[in-house]
Formats: C-alpha cells, sequence, structure tokens
C-alpha cells in the first residue's frame, strides 16, 4: 500500500508549493517534475525484482502513472495480469502515459462489459491522468460506475476521494475517505494506511486555514 501513500504525499506536496505558497504557475512543471521523479525514485527501489542500476526515465509522468495502475491493481486486491483483454492492453499505455490511448482501449472494454468494475476504475483514472490530474465530468461518471458494479470494492472511492483533493475540494475528498474508512472490514490491510491519510490531509487543510487567516 505504500505506492498510494507516495502518490498521496507528492499531490498534497503540489498543491501545498503551487496554492498555498503561490509559487509562479510558469515553475509548476518544474516543480511537478522534481516530486514525481522523487515518486518514482520510490517506485524504483519498491521493486526489487528490477535490475540494478536504473536509469531516468524520459518522462516523470509515466512513472506515476505506473505507479497508479499498480497501486489500483494492489487496492483491488488483483494478482498477475488482468483476464480482460483490454485492460491489459490500456494498462500498458497508460503505464507510458498515454492516457487518451488507454482511456479509447478502456471504453471498448466497458462496452463489452458494463458490470466490468477494473475496467471502469482503470478508465477513470486513465481520464484524471489525460486531465492533468483533475477530476471531470466523465471521470466522475467512470467513477461511479465502477462503485456501483462493485459496491464493496475500496478502489473507487479511494481513487475518487484521491482525484478530488487533487483538485482542490479537499473536504469532499476527506469525506469520500471518512466513508470509505467508516465501511472498512476491521481487518482490510489498507485501513491503516487510509487512516494515516486522513489526518495528513486534515493538518493540510489546517495549515492551509491558518495561512488564509494570516493573509
Amino acid at each position: 500500500m505504500m505506492w498510494v501513500i507516495a502518490i498521496a504525499a507528492a499531490v498534497l506536496a503540489f498543491f501545498v508549493i503551487a496554492v498555498v505558497l503561490k509559487a509562479p504557475r510558469k515553475g509548476w512543471e518544474l516543480i511537478a517534475a522534481a516530486l514525481l521523479l522523487g515518486t518514482a525514485g520510490y517506485a524504483l527501489q519498491g521493486r526489487p525484482n528490477l535490475p540494478g542500476a536504473p536509469t531516468v526515465p524520459p518522462a516523470a509522468s509515466a512513472e506515476v502513472a505506473a505507479i497508479m495502475v499498480d497501486a489500483r491493481r494492489e487496492l483491488s486486491g488483483k494478482q498477475g495480469l488482468s483476464a480482460n483483454r483490454w485492460i491489459v492492453v490500456a494498462d500498458a499505455m497508460a503505464r507510458r502515459g498515454q492516457f487518451a490511448n488507454a482511456a479509447t482501449v478502456l471504453l471498448g472494454a466497458v462496452k463489452e462489459q458494463p458490470d466490468n468494475a477494473e475496467a471502469w476504475l482503470a478508465l477513470a483514472n486513465a481520464l484524471v491522468g489525460h486531465a492533468d490530474g483533475y477530476l471531470t465530468p466523465a471521470a466522475l461518471h467512470a467513477y461511479e460506475q465502477a462503485q456501483a458494479a462493485a459496491p464493496d470494492a475500496p478502489g473507487a472511492p479511494y481513487f475518487l476521494g484521491l482525484a478530488l483533493a487533487q483538485s482542490g475540494r479537499l473536504g469532499e475528498g476527506r469525506a469520500m475517505w471518512a466513508d470509505l474508512l467508516a465501511k472498512a472490514p476491521p481487518d482490510a490491510p489498507w485501513r491503516g494506511m487510509l487512516a494515516g491519510q486522513i489526518i495528513r490531509l486534515d493538518e493540510f487543510t489546517a495549515a492551509q486555514a491558518q495561512v488564509g487567516q494570516g493573509r
């Protein structure tokens, strides 16, 4: 579950620097690249089966996209490749940051299997990635479909909460996570991780409020 923590930490760090500390907009790309490279470095260290002497990826966003795919699979309790050929192809594209292409392929998956929660969730994440991290109406619809297809699965509410927070809708993102935590089974392996993220989000929100009061 450390994949998800790394992603959330990078998202919140960028929000603090760009919005709270009001870094110049023209420097946002450099800030994002630094955070994404840091996350990519963690990903490389977290995969002991990879060959040694890793090289810097040509696009940091592609590394984070790969982490998002792995996080989705891990949070969903999936092992190995998906049984759905569309998802396998789309995941390969998403890992390279080709979100538009991945979304196009995943449209075929949900058309073929409208009740496939994994396909809807993968589509939602691809749409968010294509929108540079922002939650679009199309992505929201895909998250809702994923949750409707698998009401008890944590993937859709978790990633929807993350997308909301990343889009600046911190209260809505927190509410989504809090509801997920309240409904989580006592033995869910991701309970502790999610509780910790809610605490960090609360601390961030409080710090943001203090900054606003000091202006």
